[in-house]
Formats: C-alpha cells, structure tokens, sequence
C-alpha cells in the first residue's frame, strides 16, 4: 500500500507539456524519527531475492540527525538519502487502459504463478481519500496499482531523487495531477527487499513549473531528472559482480535481472563470513546506499552487473585480508518475523 499526497491540479498545465517538479526539502516528521525495511513473504509478491528469503521479516532504524541504525543489523550506521519513492503525474484514460490491458495479458501468460507477475485492479483494498459512493467504487475498479513504476513515473524508487533533485515529468491530462508519497530514509540501488527502503513518514517541499509543449520539443516519453547536488558521499567501495548464470549454473542470455542477483547474492554471501545471517546481510543491501551498475551488455552470452557496497558504513573492516574474516558481530539473532507483510 502507498499512501499519497495528491493528485494536486497545476494551473496551466495541458497535454504534452513538461511538469518540472523541484524538490526543495523532504524530511522526517519530527514525532516519528524511525523507520522499517521488510521483506514481503513470497505469497504476498516477495522481493528481489524471495527464494531465498520467503518469509515476511523486518528490520527498525532509528534516525539521528542525518544518519540512522539498527537494534536488528549491528554494525552499520550511514548518512541517508531521504527521497519519494513514488511520484508523477496522472494518466489519460487511453494510457490507464493500456496499463491494465497489458498488465491483465501479461498475468494470463502464467495465471497461477507466485509471486504473480503483475498486480491487476482490485477494489478489496483501494483507498480512495476522500471519494465516495460511485465515483469511489468506479476508480477502485478501473485504478491501475501503485506498485510499478510506468510511463508516468509512479513507483520508481530512485534514491538520488532528494532534495534539490529536479524533475521533468510529461503530463497527460489537464492539470497534470501530480501525487508524490512513499518516503524513503535511505535505499539501496534496486531497492530488492521489496518493502525494501527505510520506509518512513514524513513531509516534501515542492515547487512546479511548465515547458509548455515540452514533451514534443525534448521528445520525451518517460520523465527525467536532475539528482541533488547533496549526497553522501564514500570514497572506499567493495564491488561486487554478477553474471548471466543462475544459481543452478543456468546459463541465460544477456540478463541483467539474473546478473544483478548474482551479484546481490555474491555481497550477501561475503558479509555472512563477518556474523551477519543472510535476512541481516539483505537489509543491509536494501537500506544502505548501495550503488547498483548495469557494467556489460554486449559480451554474449554474459551481461555484467555489479553492486558497489561502501565499506565505510560498516564499524570495522570488511577489506579482504590474507588473515581471513573475523566474526565481528557475534550472537546476533536473525531479524524479527513480520506478520503485517506475510
């Protein structure tokens, strides 16, 4: 479930114009300074890694200033990067219908499968606002699900999208109908716990303005962005690669998803010789500001992807050494069950 601020009518605003979106300030709300990463179980859509990690877990971070721990994860304390997960403009009816059409196609190639491969209409747990009686039941029926992210932005889940980031989104109606929500405190590249940011409450500073007929001048179809001057920054990263083979030593063509998994994979493997379980060495991955690079596509049968974990984040040091890993944290427990996300 997202919970938005929106839609919000621009003045001005008609087909085929750029919305440019500044985000000025976003931050916690002050009575709620923390924060979770779960993982979905897999019947409930799962996550990047959901065979490996099937049931629902979760992890609390609290946040200090700028920077945020965790009582379940030891070990790691990091400077967030707090940014919408979800944010864009509304469809026209053409583009919803499309969505859902292609969508409800795309289930019927594999109806049975779980997690599924798409979320279709479903007005069991549409949250509307403020609407009521017809209307209400009419856009619970029709409304696209806010998981993915599509032509209109929606849940990108883009980390560098903070503060004094600028966003170019196209508009499709009049008015634009911009909505923004799912706050983030921190996340990984990929975001692959799923419910796998610093998922959080807070508030978003905004200010828009119009290209009038921009999306036809730019030719753009899918919005783009400028990220914050304001990041943290890490000098010393270990990088992790992956390649087109799976965990069973399939081989595939040039797939990056399979790439990327095996590079998660690798990451989680290595931060278990320090003590950590592997569901504490997920979260890590999910909530840290982990780089995630699409590094070859071209060299068949192999794409290349690796994930840049910044060693600083970490209370001691995870370099390899000729002497080995030292089990640095010790007795941890695996993280907590969690019953709202099976």
């Amino acid at each position: 479930m997202h919970f938005l601020s929106g839609p919000v009518g621009v003045e001005g605003a008609e087909p085929g114009d750029l919305l440019v979106v500044d985000l000025l300030d976003i931050g916690a709300k002050p009575d709620s300074l923390w924060g979770f990463n779960g993982f979905f179980s897999k019947k409930n859509g799962g996550g990047f890694l959901t065979e490996h990690f099937p049931s629902a877990q979760k992890s609390i971070w609290d946040f200090h200033g700028m920077f945020t721990s965790s009582r379940h994860v030891p070990g790691v304390n990091f400077a967030g990067l707090i940014h919408p997960g979800l944010i864009g403009c509304l469809p026209d009816r053409a583009m919803l219908e499309t969505w859902n059409q292609r969508e409800v196609d795309f289930i019927a190639t594999d109806p049975a499968r779980v997690p599924p491969l798409a979320n279709p209409p479903f007005a069991g747990t549409a949250h509307m606002g403020k609407l009521t009686g017809e209307a209400k039941a009419k856009v619970a029926a029709e409304g696209a699900r806010t998981v993915p992210p599509r032509e209109h932005g929606g849940n990108c889940d883009i980390k560098d999208l903070s503060r004094g980031s600028k966003v170019f989104f196209p508009v499709y109606v009049k008015g634009a109908g911009l909505s923004v929500g799912d706050l983030h405190f921190s996340q990984g590249d990929g975001e692959i716990t799923f419910c796998g940011a610093i998922e959080m409450a807070g508030w978003v500073h905004m200010r828009v303005s119009l290209i009038k007929g921009g999306m036809a001048k730019y030719g753009i179809k899918n919005p783009i962005f400028k990220p914050s001057p304001i990041t943290p920054s890490y000098k010393d990263y270990l990088i992790f690669e992956g390649i087109s083979v799976d965990e069973q030593g399939q081989q595939h063509y040039l797939d990056v998803h399979v790439a990327y998994r095996q590079a998660c994979l690798n990451a989680i493997e290595y931060l278990k010789k320090f003590g950590y379980s592997g569901a504490q060495a997920y979260s890590i991955l999910g909530t840290a500001p982990v780089q995630g690079h699409i590094s070859g596509v071209v060299d068949i049968p192999n794409a290349c992807a690796t994930l840049w974990l910044p060693t600083e984040i970490f209370d001691f040091d995870i370099n390899p050494t000729s002497a080995g890993p030292v089990k640095f944290i010790s007795g941890t427990t695996d993280l907590p069950i969690a019953y709202d996300l099976t």
